[in-house]
């Protein structure tokens, strides 16, 4: 009888296909933490988790465990290497989150913009006059820098071509023909992308310990330029976007990510009026929400039922070795 446990809060539909299978014991924590589902570690066969670290030395907690389901796409929490050793596949969700992402990027370039946030304050506190500011800028023949042009960098693309501005692409995994089929402009260098873009929006994963954008690309890019991260917290260098906010060496940012979440008390991300930010929730509409909650709890049962979709296994491991029986056997 295979045991799961659910790592973080989920939609209730997921959590349901679970709990209706045959055979099937689900363990739910709520809290998305590392050490409020350790304790659960011990007599899982199955792992659905959020955003919270999966260490090798949790890996090694769990010496039942077969298959790990990530509530999401990404896996820069989860020790891949760990899951590897024992044969362990990490299956994701697939495309069930872009249209919500690509939205809600969207949503900051324009915020960042047209400098919703400081406008409502500025209303709020009887200062009607500041419209006369003309502290806002318009999207509309600007250009956009995308950095990363899979399913979530194509739907944005659309959204930025109806809004009527140039799109520009850097990718060192796509094919420069297919991003120009896409009607996107492929860019082979970054620095190169970044002096010409008016936004730049992330939307890579973070590969090892250096920030994507440092001090030396923030220097590159415009003094009017807006950078928007909804991809992973760590590709910017915080410190160094702060100081160059401060400096006026680019004009705005719009942030889902953030290199420590939540974001310590202190950070001047918080204080800095330039900054628009959101708890990285980009994904997490209602809708959204049941797709991947549906989604990761499918790839569980599926797994148990020897039919997961091997395009979804992340490690290109297709199956642990396991005594336990398939699902509804």
């Amino acid at each position: 009888m295979p045991r799961v446990l659910v790592a973080g809060k989920i939609h209730a539909d997921g959590l349901a296909i679970l709990r209706q299978a045959p055979g099937v014991v689900v363990d739910y924590v709520e809290e998305v933490s590392a050490e409020s589902y350790r304790p659960f570690l011990p007599t899982a066969d199955a792992l659905l988790i959020r955003t919270q670290p999966l260490t090798a030395g949790h890996v090694e907690e769990a010496p039942n465990l077969r298959i790990v389901s990530r509530h999401g796409v990404g896996y820069d929490s989860v020790d891949v290497g760990a899951l590897n050793s024992r044969h362990i596949p990490l299956a994701v969700v697939g495309d069930v989150n872009s249209r919500a992402v690509a939205e809600h990027a969207a949503m900051l370039m324009l915020s960042a913009a047209r400098r919703t946030v400081l406008f409502d304050r500025k209303m709020r506190a009887g200062d009607w006059n500041y419209r006369n500011s003309l502290d806002a800028t318009e999207l509309d023949g600007g250009t956009l820098l995308l950095v990363g042009f899979g399913r979530i960098g194509k739907r944005l693309a659309q959204i930025a071509g109806a809004l009527g501005m140039t799109v520009l692409a850097y990718d060192k995994f796509q094919d420069a023909a297919g991003i120009a089929a896409a009607g996107v402009i492929p860019v082979d260098n970054l620095m190169d992308g970044l002096r010409r873009a008016d936004v730049v929006s992330l939307h890579v994963p973070k590969v090892g310990d250096k920030a994507l954008i440092g001090a030396a690309e923030l220097a590159t890019m415009k003094p009017s330029a807006i950078l928007v991260n909804t991809a992973r917290g760590g590709l910017i260098d915080e410190a160094a976007l702060v100081a160059a906010l401060d400096e006026g060496r680019i004009a705005a940012a719009g942030l889902d990510v953030f290199e420590d979440e939540p974001p310590r008390a202190d950070s001047p991300l918080l204080a800095n009026e330039r900054v628009v930010l959101s708890p990285h929730n980009a994904g997490l509409t209602e809708a959204c929400a049941r797709r991947m909650a549906v989604a990761a709890a499918q790839n569980i049962l599926d797994f148990f039922k020897g039919t997961l979709d091997p395009a979804l296994v992340v490690n290109g491991v297709e199956r642990a070795e396991t005594k336990i029986p398939a699902v509804g056997s």
